[in-house]
């Protein structure tokens, strides 16, 4: 296939691509009280980064990553992207849930073609070659005209990687997208990831309460306390790629990870 046209210029990792500036976010429970699911987080995503956030249920981890794509608005502080602040969602941004949110009205094409309708400098021939592109990255080339309910969970959240890269994102946000699927289908799921990774080297940013998977698949992996959700230390991962999560490095690195995490629950629980 011919992609050449398709391909982004790939960068070393210049100047942070992404920041998040003290940022405070409360909610109010049923009981009308105040929860502070985020408290004073700032954080520096650099071009090309594959950055994992791990942390317990409830450390805020999915509401810094609402923050980031414009859903939610932070009580104070502000993530800004390139330098400019986050207001609201944005076709810059493109995010991708534990549930595919595919079209079943749509074949698996036009699902991946739906988001660039919204790109009008492009025909409807560049739109088609390039949903088959994307297609062919995430392996799904073979089922273009499948229907959604023909495919297994994980080649849904393959179509779903496909429909969000398609766009060309600046930043590609993923909360928890392999959560649901069985373990053999998530292990083949890393590996496709890190390749789609390695090919385009796109800005992701990933949420994840699992530490190997964090591992396996970040560049760097932050870690959040208990809530309210702070950044208590953040571990760079220069393991050879590609990854298994059943490597004995992988494990030993997860373990120190693992073994963190626990300490800051422990004092929390004090």
């Amino acid at each position: 296939m011919q992609n050449q046209n398709f391909h982004e210029e790939i960068h070393a990792y210049p100047t942070a691509k992404l920041s998040v500036e003290h940022v405070y976010k409360e909610f109010t429970n049923s009981s009308g009280e105040h929860v502070r699911a985020l408290e004073d987080v700032s954080l520096n995503i650099n071009e090309g980064e594959f950055v994992c956030l791990v942390g317990p249920s409830g450390c805020g981890k999915s509401t810094l990553l609402n923050i980031i794509a414009g859903l939610e608005k932070p009580d104070s502080g502000m993530a800004l992207l390139d330098g400019v602040p986050i207001t609201g969602p944005g076709r810059d941004r493109m995010m991708m849930f534990q549930e595919h949110a595919l079209f079943p009205w749509l074949d698996v094409i036009g699902n991946v073609m739906f988001g660039l309708k919204q790109k009008p400098n492009l025909t409807d021939k560049e739109r088609l070659e390039v949903a088959k592109y994307y297609l062919f990255l995430v392996k799904m080339d073979r089922f273009a005209h499948a229907n959604i309910h023909e495919l297994s969970g994980g080649m849904k959240q393959r179509v779903a990687l496909a429909r969000s890269l398609a766009p060309n994102p600046k930043i590609l946000l993923m909360d928890e997208p392999f959560s649901a699927l069985d373990a053999m289908t998530r292990e083949r799921l890393y590996g496709d990831i890190q390749d789609v990774w390695d090919k385009r080297r796109k800005t992701i940013v990933f949420v994840t309460h699992n530490v190997r998977e964090a591992v396996c698949l970040g560049s760097r992996v932050v870690l959040f306390s208990p809530h309210p959700g702070r950044v208590r230390r953040e571990f760079p991962i220069d393991l050879p790629r590609p990854r298994n999560i059943n490597d004995h490095d992988l494990a030993d690195m997860s373990s120190l990870i693992t073994s963190e995490l626990k300490g800051y629950q422990a004092a929390e629980s004090d």
